[in-house]
């Protein structure tokens, strides 16, 4: 009936972190406890238990009484008044079904397409190319390769990947031979769509450093994460119709 809840481990461990800070701590929020204090302070409580593990961005007010939204690291989670309780998942607004928290994800996650250094990135385009999309991917990603027989389904796109080797050393030996390839372009595609080996040293000057700051910068977490002109974001490897609805959604 709702969006499926999911725990998201990229901050789970820092809020695992965080929590036992605040038992190590005795629980010393309880001394803002008395009515509903400032965020602020909230904020600065947090900060203080977590140190500089990560940054506590901004605290909130929800739609719920006495539950404040904390962006901590690029991620949402929730907490009590005090600071005491952390609760790390998903809101759901019953009545109409929707996922208060991907909002404000994609809110806070937002970012200026216009900022992408596509000069960085690998250029394909079918069709007439109007429709664009940027995606971070791993070579070595399996759902990366997935989402590339999707744009094959799609008329009138280009895209941009990033090449962005995150889950082993022999991803960044195979950005390397991609990017260093006479074309680059088809060196790409005939890895991710037909499994052709690639060849080379990757000797070149690569992105590749730029490109993992970049992400990072962007709290990409994992791959593919597939970036739209409007600046929003879907992770993972969307289907032909997600991906459809969302850059027909995309205001021109």
């Amino acid at each position: 009936m709702f969006p499926s809840l999911r725990r998201r481990p990229a901050v789970y461990a820092t809020i695992t972190a965080l929590a036992g800070g605040l038992a190590a701590a005795g629980f010393a929020l309880h001394a803002i406890a008395a009515g509903e204090p400032g965020t602020e302070r909230i904020k600065e409580s947090l900060q203080k238990m977590l140190g500089g593990r990560a940054e506590v961005k901004s605290v909130g007010k929800t739609p719920v009484p006495g539950l404040f939204e904390a962006h901590i690291g690029g991620q949402v989670v929730y907490t009590d008044a005090t600071g005491r309780y952390i609760l790390n998942g998903e809101m759901i607004d019953t009545r109409t079904g929707t996922n208060l928290t991907e909002e404000r994800l994609a809110e806070i996650n937002r970012i200026k397409w216009s900022d992408l250094p596509l000069a960085r990135a690998i250029k394909w385009t079918k069709g007439d190319g109007s429709r664009q999309v940027a995606v971070f991917s791993d070579p070595n990603c399996g759902y990366c390769k997935r989402i590339e027989q999707t744009f094959q389904q799609m008329d009138n796109i280009t895209v941009y990947t990033f090449l962005y080797p995150v889950l082993s050393p022999d991803s960044e030996t195979k950005s390397r031979q991609v990017w260093c390839a006479a074309d680059r372009t088809k060196a790409w595609r005939d890895w991710m769509l037909k499994q052709v080996a690639l060849t080379g040293n990757g000797s070149c000057k690569t992105p590749l450093e730029e490109n993992l700051a970049l992400g990072q910068s962007m709290n990409v977490t994992g791959t593919p994460a597939v970036f739209f002109t409007d600046g929003t974001r879907i992770p993972g490897a969307a289907d032909v119709a997600t991906l459809e609805r969302k850059l027909a959604s995309i205001k021109k």
